[in-house]
């Protein structure tokens, strides 16, 4: 038998039928679907589609209703929305996930969070399934050994009904991260460091595996950061081995097989792998010794750097399109040329969204505040991904770091990531940032995002300016 890829097994043992004579990447099939996670943004029309149709959802128990885009963070909880298309879009999700007998985390409920988040805690995805969901981070779920990737929403209302979707074969690509990662250097320098290196459409048509000792030696929380962030170089997919801390960090969750069938499904799990002499049809290899805390300075997650660095200089860049596209970056963002990385002042720190809001997140920025507080004119912000991370860290005593320090210590959901709810820059405000998009506007109307890892994010809020954590490190 010729020799595949993880991903190649994954999509061999969901296919229900091929679509065309071909069986390599572009090759249209039918792929069943094991699993999605729906939210109020980006279900009302797949709905309405079924209601109009008369058609039922297939199999209800395999999707999970969650309510995280538009809901307020505020410190005190309320089921109220902040605008009167936010609560419709709410009440439109409760009416259909009670009508179409899908499991809802509403706002109120203790399990609330962020999608992805709230998803992998409780062991509602497993290693070897196929998660198709209305988000397109859905590639987080790559870390648990599953193929996840967003979905627009007829294809929503397709699964919902028939728990498959057509789907188009992908290539695939492997990125080895070799040796192990420096002090002060974190997952999402990894995958910001990739996403410069190949550019925001650099994985576009690929799958992409994961793979090497830098890999294996990150926590599985830290590979959802990567996974998470994979889809902003363009990968249509993410898999990660799920090796035995993949294991550990599933076993004993509420969703998770249980006895007899656990064993089985643990010993299954380890199984799941690329044959040895399995060949890509692109390999990438990072250093990770060479990789260095990273920071955007543009408008697009490849607009970026290391911290040492300085603005570039568009006149510099042969490509045209890309000089035409670092100049617009730059007169939004209100940066010249030349100027160095760690002069640049912010107003406000966030450390949220399904990219670095998990409870190892929570625990390194709290490293770095402890003991210390945020500079004058800076408002920070912690929201965490769910109300489970939240109940975590306040046992561990978390959020009194984070309030002595001055942030603000908020409920569960997408929050600035997005700027769907109460949560907004206003115009010209800079913001360092833990999440996964800096485009133009996406915190708000105007503002201005600087992407970074969390601890990236607190030591920002304490210089007052972009800075490198490791100088706050040593200062210890």
């Amino acid at each position: 038998m010729q020799a595949r890829t993880l991903y190649d097994k994954i999509i061999d043992a969901h296919t229900v039928r091929r679509l065309d004579d071909r069986n390599g990447p572009g090759a249209e099939i039918l792929l069943y679907i094991d699993r999605t996670v729906l939210n109020e943004y980006t279900s009302p029309q797949a709905f309405s589609g079924l209601r109009e149709a008369g058609r039922p959802v297939w199999r209800p128990r395999a999707a999970l209703g969650v309510v995280d885009h538009v809901n307020p963070t505020a410190a005190r909880r309320v089921a109220a929305m902040p605008d009167a298309g936010g609560a419709r879009q709410v009440a439109y999700f409760s009416e259909n996930c009670r009508d179409f007998g899908i499991e809802l985390l509403d706002v109120l409920h203790p399990l609330q969070g962020i999608e992805h988040v709230v998803a992998p805690e409780l062991g509602f995805i497993l290693p070897g399934m196929v998660v198709a969901a209305g988000d397109s981070h859905t590639t987080t779920y790559g870390a648990l050994g599953a193929l996840g990737f967003g979905i627009g929403t007829s294809d929503i209302e397709h699964y919902l009904a028939t728990q498959t979707l057509v789907y188009r074969r992908m290539r695939t690509l492997r990125v080895v991260l070799d040796g192990l990662l420096p002090p002060g250097v974190a997952a999402k320098d990894v995958v910001m460091a990739l996403i410069r290196r190949i550019g925001a459409d650099g994985a576009t048509g690929f799958s992409v595996e994961f793979a090497g000792d830098g890999i294996a030696a990150l926590g599985v929380e830290a590979r959802m950061t990567i996974c998470n962030m994979a889809v902003e170089c363009g990968a249509r997919g993410v898999v990660m081995v799920p090796d035995e801390a993949v294991v550990a960090y599933l076993q004993g969750k509420p969703r998770v097989p249980q006895g007899a069938l656990w064993q089985a499904a643990a010993a299954c799990w380890q199984t799941l792998r690329s044959d040895p002499d399995a060949v890509f049809d692109r390999e990438v290899r990072l250093a990770a010794g060479e990789i260095e805390p990273m920071i955007t300075w543009g408008t697009s997650p490849d607009q970026a750097a290391p911290i040492g660095g300085h603005v570039p200089d568009p006149d510099g860049e042969a490509d045209a399109g890309r000089r035409r596209d670092m100049a617009r970056a730059l007169a939004y963002m209100d940066l010249a040329p030349g100027l160095a990385l760690e002069a640049i002042p912010i107003q406000r720190a966030f450390i949220g969204s399904c990219t670095n809001a998990r409870l190892s997140d929570l625990r390194e920025a709290a490293a770095i505040l402890r003991g210390r507080r945020i500079a004058a004119g800076v408002r920070g912000m912690v929201v965490p991904g769910s109300s489970s991370v939240r109940r975590a860290a306040e046992a561990e005593g978390l959020d009194r770091i984070f309030r002595e320090a001055g942030f603000e210590w908020r409920q569960s959901g997408c929050s600035l990531c997005l700027a769907m709810n109460d949560d907004v820059l206003a115009p010209g405000e800079r913001c360092a940032s833990s999440t996964n998009r800096n485009f133009e506007g996406r915190q708000g109307t105007g503002g201005r995002t600087h992407l970074m890892s969390p601890a990236m994010v607190a030591a920002a809020a304490v210089a007052g300016h972009l800075t490198d954590v490791r100088r706050l490190g040593r200062e210890r």
